[in-house]
């Protein structure tokens, strides 16, 4: 038998994600160890492999097939748009993706005036302007703190993901238009579910059946 190989978003969903795991009868205590230096993490008994994998790669890793399985929030498969099947939303890591920005924006989104957007995420801003809204912005990527955006005058607003919108409130600004809502996901790569139809099958039900 061969091995089955997750690949996990490193972060937040990881400590989720081995919970739901071990309510399927599924260990590896291994890769919640902050110390190790270990990349791969093996369950002999159950053939599978997991490795963490930041975020974005999670998706290319599951296209290219070095991971049959993938768990990473919807944001990157949105923003990455892979070759991939989404299988299972996993219900935790909840947040939304926004337009956020100063209040007074909101006129220039109803007037769908020109504007510019700063994102960590320009695919799915430019998808939600161009094709959802019929609005032509000017879109510029950003890596690190977006909310700075409008606060330094870069941009009017952004697109970012908001959880308890804590820190718009704190830089004055809020959430103007809803995108969508986000949660992890289990995606799996096109072959590997023909291939291993059966065994990949059957963990999506067992995780569904320990959903809460």
């Amino acid at each position: 038998m061969r091995y089955l190989t997750f690949a996990l978003g490193k972060g937040r969903l990881v400590n989720s994600t081995m919970e739901i795991l071990k309510k399927c009868g599924i260990e590896c205590e291994e890769i919640l160890d902050k110390k190790t230096r270990k990349l791969i993490f093996t369950n002999e008994e159950l053939k599978l492999k997991f490795f963490l994998a930041k975020g974005p790669d999670v998706p290319t890793y599951v296209e290219y097939g070095a991971a049959d399985i993938g768990i990473v929030g919807a944001d990157t498969i949105l923003e990455e748009n892979r070759r991939v099947y989404e299988v299972l939303d996993l219900g935790f890591g909840k947040c939304r993706m926004c337009v956020c920005g100063p209040h007074e924006a909101k006129e220039l989104l109803e007037h769908r005036e020109m504007i510019r957007v700063a994102s960590k995420y320009p695919n799915i801003a430019k998808d939600y302007f161009f094709n959802r809204k019929h609005q032509t912005v000017d879109i510029i990527k950003l890596n690190g703190s977006v909310e700075l955006g409008p606060i330094v005058n870069l941009s009017d607003v952004i697109v970012d993901i908001v959880e308890t919108g804590s820190t718009l409130r704190e830089n004055g600004l809020e959430v103007l238009e809803e995108i969508c809502p986000l949660s992890a996901r289990m995606i799996v790569n096109q072959v590997s579910m023909q291939m291993e139809t059966e065994r990949i099958r059957k963990l999506i039900n067992d995780i569904k059946e320990n959903l809460d």
